[in-house]
């Protein structure tokens, strides 16, 4: 056993700094609880790190969740066999069970072993698993109860609390009523193993790289979900017992009303997990079994990908670099919300911040800290929208502006104007193309002759999942030759594919699944573009008023390609796979006029057969 402080052992390993340690022992004055859970709650540590520091200095093993009994009455067994309360192991933080003497995966005795009478100190050893597995009360009683061999455990909060919900309802002391009181959902949410399972639930996402977690009730449990790389993933599930208590807390931590659960809600609040800062947005949603939670994770300090790491290459790339030089005029960037608009937009404006140009923003919210940019956080439930925010901009003697979307007619023509009178402004739109933008800045009641006059450069995105590069398989060749019939009849109608396209042999790969990518086949994600620069022949058809074929025809002679030509020229080296491009990007095909057979939208994950169907 090692016999430092747990706080010094993590100082010198630099897992937390000195400031940590004063912030969590000035926390153990105010709330009774160990220093590792402290540094926990401060967010100073990841759970992972101190797990690791603790076993090192105790000598004791870290639980694996397999470990865990899978039967509830197995909860309960030990505790009846040695008359230990389990109100008073509840309290306590500790759950046992009787396992194999010489098993060091300490995993639960079951069947004939557990019979009346037939463990014996000679046949089992008692495993504890426990918040404080040296608490000397608690060794104490066992060690009056039971004579033969103890094998102390410690392990992740949220499996401690998972176990102990377990080992309440092999007691059958769940509460079924409904809990309605203000000051009893608020103290609910205020109980240590609520604070740990939420705490444990955020460590896990960020580690995990997850976006969004969707916390959902159904009749007798709640779900836990993840999405990562833009696909969900089922975490964990819990007893529905504790949706509410967890329910509250997160409503607690985001602002909102926690004895309101009939209308939906919406709330924030920036949160300190894990030693990072996050923007947290959270919205609720009565359902038939209880309020659908999501939360959206927005990291405050990631670093920004670079044009080639954001997937922008080719005539996109060369259009995305002309567009953002101007001196003036509106580029928009089109697409779904996840799809990666914002950080190409933050991209943008890092290359234009010369320093010698003043910038500024107003988004909801604010997701990345830029130096040398003033930046302005819409509030809309006070009336400080958007359009607001650009009126008041305006008069800041700004040359470059940047809107976090345009929703209405009253910024889209505030923008305009902006751009005509020597602005050069930057936004989002809602629109599945590119050149989708122009109908709908039309929609919004912009003449067709300003859009023409104001906008110069528009850019649609979607994010596709990077294959795995340690697992990926080389497509077979029936698949090879469906992805390239999709860019021959796209050639067959005029596509100007760019010329070095196909100067390296292609490359045409299929997810697998290994421990590195979690068995998915893919970790994070590329996104594929479409990009147009509104002049010559396009600025003309959009100025008359044109059809959408008709601009579309024109962009094309400019050497336009779509989201899937551009995602198939990625699958063709093996940046992703066919499957991937068509999930996301199916609904693209008649851009290329291709006849193709229908994809296999069902399946997100890897191919288990290794093959990619277009």
């Amino acid at each position: 056993m090692d016999e430092r402080r747990i706080g010094d052992i993590l100082l010198e390993g630099g897992a937390i700094a000195a400031a940590d340690i004063d912030q969590a022992l000035a926390y153990q004055r105010e709330t009774p609880v160990l220093f590792g859970q402290a540094l926990l709650r401060l967010g100073a540590v990841a759970e992972e790190r101190l797990l690791a520091a603790l076993s090192a200095q105790l000598g004791l093993p870290i639980l694996d969740p397999s470990a865990l009994p899978r039967e509830e009455s197995l909860y309960a067994i030990a505790p009846a066999a040695l008359d230990l309360p389990l109100r008073w192991l509840g309290e306590k933080g500790a759950v046992l069970w009787w396992s194999a003497p010489d098993d060091d995966a300490l995993m639960p005795l079951e069947g004939d072993a557990l019979a009346q009478g037939a463990v014996t100190p000679d046949s089992a050893s008692l495993t504890v698993f426990a918040r404080n597995p040296l608490d000397p009360a608690l060794n104490e009683r066992l060690s009056a109860a039971w004579s033969g061999p103890v094998r102390l455990a410690i392990g992740p909060n949220r499996l401690l609390e998972s176990a102990l919900a377990r080992l309440q309802s092999a007691g059958a002391r769940r509460r079924e009523s409904a809990l309605t009181d203000v000051e009893r959902l608020r103290e609910m949410a205020e109980e240590a193993p609520v604070i740990d399972f939420v705490n444990a639930v955020f460590e896990d996402a960020l580690r995990d790289g997850a976006s969004d977690i969707h916390i959902e009730p159904f009749e007798h449990e709640f779900q836990v979900r993840f999405r990562v790389d833009g696909v969900l993933s089922l975490v964990q599930t819990q007893p529905k017992s504790r949706f509410d208590a967890v329910a509250s807390r997160i409503k607690l931590v985001s602002a909102m009303d926690i004895a309101e659960r009939r209308l939906p809600q919406d709330g924030r609040q920036t949160v300190r997990f894990a030693g990072q800062d996050i923007d947290l947005r959270v919205s609720s949603l009565p359902g038939a079994w209880g309020e659908s939670l999501v939360l959206r994770l927005l990291r405050k300090r990631q670093e920004l990908p670079s044009l080639d790491g954001l997937g922008l290459t080719g005539l996109q790339r060369r259009v995305f670099n002309t567009v953002i030089r101007e001196p003036n005029g509106v580029i928009l960037v089109t697409g779904p919300t996840g799809s990666g608009k914002s950080t190409t937009l933050y991209r943008a404006l890092e290359l234009v911040n010369d320093g010698r140009r003043k910038i500024i923003t107003i988004e909801d919210p604010v997701e990345y800290d830029m130096d040398g940019v003033t930046q302005v956080q819409a509030r809309a439930d006070i009336g400080y929208d958007f359009a607001r925010g650009l009126r008041a901009m305006l008069r800041q003697d700004p040359d470059v502006i940047m809107v976090g979307e345009i929703r209405d007619g009253e910024t889209a023509r505030i923008a305009i104007q902006a751009a005509l009178t020597g602005h050069l402004v930057f936004s989002t739109l809602h629109t599945n193309t590119a050149l989708g933008a122009i109908e709908r800045l039309t929609d919004l009641g912009v003449e067709p002759f300003l859009v023409s006059a104001s906008l110069r450069g528009l850019i649609a995105q979607r994010l596709l999942r990077r294959l795995c590069p340690d697992c990926s398989a080389p497509a077979p060749r029936d698949d090879v030759t469906a992805a390239e019939r999709l860019i021959e009849a796209a050639r067959a109608r005029g596509v100007l594919w760019p010329a070095d396209a196909f100067t390296e042999d292609a490359n045409w790969r299929v997810p697998v699944g290994c421990d590195h990518c979690r068995g998915q086949g893919y970790t994070g994600r590329i996104a594929v573009y479409e990009a147009a620069a509104i002049d010559g022949a396009v600025k003309e058809a959009v100025a008359h008023g044109s059809g959408q074929a008709d601009i579309l025809t024109a962009a094309r002679e400019a050497g336009f390609l779509s989201m899937l030509e551009d995602g198939l020229l990625k699958a063709r080296s093996g940046i992703t796979s066919v499957s991937e491009a068509m999930r996301v990007l199916g609904g693209a095909v008649d851009e290329t006029g291709a006849d193709t057979p229908a994809p296999d939208t069902a399946r997100s994950g890897p191919a288990r057969s290794g093959s990619v169907r277009a």
